[in-house]
């Protein structure tokens, strides 16, 4: 049941989400500070917020968005194609489609050896920042944070790569309620970047 109440705070938590890139707990947490309510407010869940966020993103940014996803699509497949060895899933909102030029690119490596990533880096002689982030089951996970110019863009995207244990894998790909992977490997994002081919 969707109270006007949480559509409020997820339609302005969208907003926030499209024009200033944030993730989407902090974007609900701030929407209900920006509506003046209290911190307690019930916020709404994730599949409310991804219907206001594709709601605006038609409504405002229907004309720059389709471009901009597909650049980051492109730019997310050239760092899996670097990090092949790694079995690469791109997650987020680059992977479900709601993403634009501020959103960040988020991979999820599946290492036997979590320091095998950050080796393949130190090889590349790519600049890489060690952090920890929310993982896809609310877990605080290692992530290797870089800078990535997006030719398309002109633009420097911040890429994420989430380092997860190879026993990972096998519930990763599990579909949701409404048949929906919520990542998908390189031949994933291949077939997504053919059937949006602009005109």
């Amino acid at each position: 049941m969707h109270t006007p109440l949480s559509e409020e705070i997820a339609h302005t938590a969208a907003r926030l989400v499209v024009e200033e890139g944030l993730e989407w707990g902090p974007a609900k947490r701030r929407a209900v500070r920006q509506l003046g309510l209290p911190a307690r407010t019930p916020l709404p869940d994730n599949e409310q917020l991804d219907a206001a966020v594709r709601e605006y993103i038609q409504l405002f940014c229907a004309d720059t968005q389709p471009r901009e996803l597909r650049a980051l699509r492109q730019l997310a497949l050239v760092w899996m194609e670097r990090m092949a060895a790694f079995r690469p899933h791109l997650a987020g909102a680059v992977w479900q489609g709601t993403a634009t030029r501020l959103s960040d690119i988020y991979l999820q490596l599946f290492c036997d050896d979590p320091k095998s990533a950050e080796i393949a880096l130190i090889d590349h002689h790519v600049d890489y920042e060690p952090r920890t982030v929310t993982g896809f089951h609310g877990e605080s996970v290692e992530a290797l944070s870089l800078a990535s110019k997006s030719p398309e863009l002109q633009e420097m995207i911040g890429v994420h790569l989430m380092i997860y244990d190879l026993d990972d894998l096998r519930g990763a790909l599990r579909p949701d309620a409404k048949g929906r992977v919520a990542r998908g490997d390189m031949t994933a994002v291949r077939r997504l970047l053919q059937e949006t081919e602009l005109p």
